[in-house]
């Protein structure tokens, strides 16, 4: 393989990237009728490999976003992890790397019916750094767009039409000069960001979202959940008022993309005094020690790849 040569893996087959080509009348592509998932391989240099994180729990919950979009994923989570592995040793990234498994509506129907439609399926790499400023506390904003609710599109799926939602959202927070933005639900609750859980801390004690309020159910919030736990830090799952965002002492995405980001200011208010709080800190430097390998009672959640 030429060193500057990647590859892709779509339909049965590992392709070069500039191979890995669907057409444009792909029902996918015109009906956003799509299911994929983000998962993140951590480079650690000293042992010379990545650790993807939680691949299989990945691969597990897009078999659940295939069952709501009537899709038959086409390979088990197993098979998923076994030819992701083989990706990256293909790939061989000395770096961090993101990993991005897609199962798709392939046909070239003229209508957005779901049935009698196969599935396609591809999985790509990329390098990955940072997807929002994790280091200096982020400025965020009430968004004026709600999230998709469960009976219109279900955010529980990761389904590729339904990011418009979140590409609007986030969109319309940068060209007002937030970082990022917070979503409310349809009856004025909050929800999450844009595309990543939220959580906040109020005296002392960690609050997020239920499940049932128009979120997604995060692989990296349900890991911020079990390392508090075994912190000692209490958690509640609740309903969570908008004005809370004023008045709590800290609060942070997390997610994939977003990992462990603090957020420091919430509509030109800040959070407490408007620095980092130190359970957000805490978490946030034992995360990113867990996702490359280096805790041993959670390296379950870590698949080695060694890369040459």
């Amino acid at each position: 393989m030429a060193e500057s040569e990647t590859y892709v893996y779509l339909n049965g087959n590992f392709v070069p990237d500039k191979d890995a080509v669907i057409s444009v009348r792909t029902h996918a592509l015109n009906y956003g009728t799509s299911v994929f998932e983000g998962i993140r391989g951590y480079w650690n240099e000293s042992e010379s490999r990545v650790y993807i994180f939680r691949m299989k729990e990945h691969y597990e919950r897009m078999g659940r976003s295939c069952r709501i979009m009537f899709m038959n994923m086409p390979h088990s989570p197993d098979e998923y992890c076994d030819l992701t592995i083989k990706l990256i040793k293909m790939n061989n990234p000395k770096t961090d790397t993101y990993i991005r498994p897609i199962v798709y509506k392939s046909s070239y129907n003229i209508s957005p019916a779901l049935l009698n439609n196969p599935d396609g399926t591809t999985i790509f790499t990329a390098p990955l750094g940072q997807y929002v400023d994790i280091h200096k506390g982020l400025h965020v904003c009430v968004s004026s767009w709600k999230r998709l609710t469960d009976n219109v599109i279900p955010p529980r799926g990761k389904i590729g039409g339904s990011y418009c939602n979140a590409a609007l959202i986030v969109s319309e927070a940068k060209k007002s000069g937030f970082d990022e933005a917070i979503t409310l639900t349809n009856d004025e609750k909050i929800g999450e960001g844009s595309a990543m859980n939220l959580f906040i801390v109020r005296n002392g004690k960690l609050v997020t979202s239920t499940v049932t309020d128009d979120i997604l159910e995060g692989i990296t919030r349900d890991t911020i959940i079990h390392m508090a736990n075994e912190l000692n830090i209490p958690v509640e799952t609740r309903r969570i008022d908008r004005s809370e965002l004023y008045i709590c002492e800290e609060a942070f995405f997390c997610g994939t993309g977003a990992q462990v980001s603090p957020v420091t200011m919430v509509d030109h208010r800040p959070i407490a005094d408007g620095n980092i709080g130190p359970i957000s800190k805490k978490l946030q430097d034992l995360y990113f020690e867990i996702v490359r390998g280096k805790v041993e009672k959670y390296k379950h959640w870590c698949t080695p790849v060694d890369i040459e």
